[in-house]
């Protein structure tokens, strides 16, 4: 058995420690243990049922490492000899750890590291690397989120909407490093699936696949950014759109939207136009429509605005820009976006340059100032198209 299986089963098998008595921490020292012995002794034949050893290996483990200790003696008396009675089961197991990492008393960045190192089986020099953080401060962050779920374990879990979201940062951190979190928020999204036939976390998924199918074109061989309009469609991945398209018809036939669904059914219709003048836009704000009926969320109305400025011109789309606070993230470049629409170029690059200024993502920010100067050097010009 590869690496690359044993790394799927170490939810599970951390999942059902956690449900015998152990506390996170131990728990996963004595998965390791067993996952290294498991390396040492399978080869190319591992047992029948590769979880359940997983599962006995590390329980008997952690009740070595728990003996050891005085201050843990009571754990002896928990069903050490319980044996596995047929193949283990995955799913609900995973789906447990999943919900322990969405912890309702930890910040968000800890849910998402403690998610990618229980439910992910990445190393915490990985995660580190991932968010440009030193090893030693993700070392830190994972054990404190270790010990605030490790006081009361699942009695405390988090919803799924929780976990949801956690997964939902986790794509949008992008990618950085030498850990891909776009690939790893999908393949986490895979599990969770499998685990639930929630039309939300389907909805995420295709979500997730809708806008991974762009990657190819978002970027320039110098890493700037290319915008939607301007990205050769021919390089989208279709079969990431075909699946994407495929798991979102299903889950909105069962007739329960939630905003997941909502946002995937707008990058569907994206991925669906063969050029940016086949979009369609009056769809597309009709989708933001409910997306705002269903999260009430200002960042919503916002995005709404500039697919209003495009399905019915610049003006309709600047009417809807007013009432929305100018703080907002990106409302600046939006400003800037549907000005330039409406041929007021010199508004529209003043408008970029704030936006460049405000913008806390470098790639983003580069954008921003070459879209300024490419208005002001046609105003230069003498054209102000």
């Amino acid at each position: 058995m590869d690496a690359a299986r044993l790394r799927d089963l170490i939810p599970g098998v951390l999942a059902a420690l956690v449900h015998r008595g152990a506390d996170f921490a131990s728990a996963e020292d004595a998965v390791q243990d067993a996952l290294i012995r498991a390396l040492q002794t399978w080869q190319d034949r591992p047992p029948d049922d590769p979880k359940g050893w997983l599962i006995t290996t590390a329980w008997r483990r952690f009740l070595d490492l728990a003996r050891s200790d005085a201050a843990r003696q009571h754990r002896e008396v928990l069903v050490a000899e319980q044996p596995s009675s047929g193949p283990a089961v995955a799913v609900d197991d995973t789906l447990d750890l999943y919900f322990l990492c969405a912890h309702p008393d930890l910040t968000p960045a800890s849910a998402v590291a403690l998610t990618l190192r229980a439910v992910g089986g990445l190393t915490t020099r990985q995660i580190a690397a991932a968010y440009l953080v030193p090893e030693s401060t993700m070392a830190q962050r994972i054990s404190r989120a270790k010990r605030t779920v490790g006081a009361t374990g699942l009695v405390r879990p988090g919803d799924l909407h929780t976990v949801l979201k956690v997964l939902y940062l986790v794509f949008n951190e992008g990618y950085s490093g030498e850990l891909d979190l776009a690939e790893e928020a999908i393949r986490l999204a895979r599990q969770l699936a499998a685990a639930t036939p929630d039309e939300e976390v389907a909805g995420l998924l295709a979500l997730f696949l809708l806008h991974h199918a762009r990657r190819p074109a978002r970027t320039r061989p110098d890493g700037t950014l290319i915008p939607l309009a301007e990205q050769d469609r021919a390089l989208w991945r279709r079969d990431l759109i075909a699946e994407g398209v495929d798991i979102l018809q299903t889950a909105l036939a069962r007739d329960r939207l939630g905003e997941y669904q909502a946002q995937a059914a707008i990058a569907a219709l994206h991925a669906d136009a063969q050029t940016v003048g086949e979009t369609d836009w009056v769809q597309i704000v009709q989708w933001y429509d409910e997306l705002a009926r269903l999260t009430d969320s200002p960042v919503v109305r916002l995005n709404r605005a500039v697919a209003v400025g495009e399905a019915d011109g610049p003006h309709a789309g600047l009417a809807a820009l007013v009432g929305l606070d100018p703080a907002l993230p990106r409302y600046t470049a939006a400003a800037a976006h549907l000005h330039e629409l409406a041929g007021e170029t010199a508004t529209a690059a003043d408008l970029y340059a704030r936006a460049a200024a405000e913008a806390d993502n470098l790639a983003e920010r580069h954008h921003l100032t070459i879209r300024a100067a490419t208005l002001r050097q046609r105003l230069g010009d003498g054209n102000p198209a």
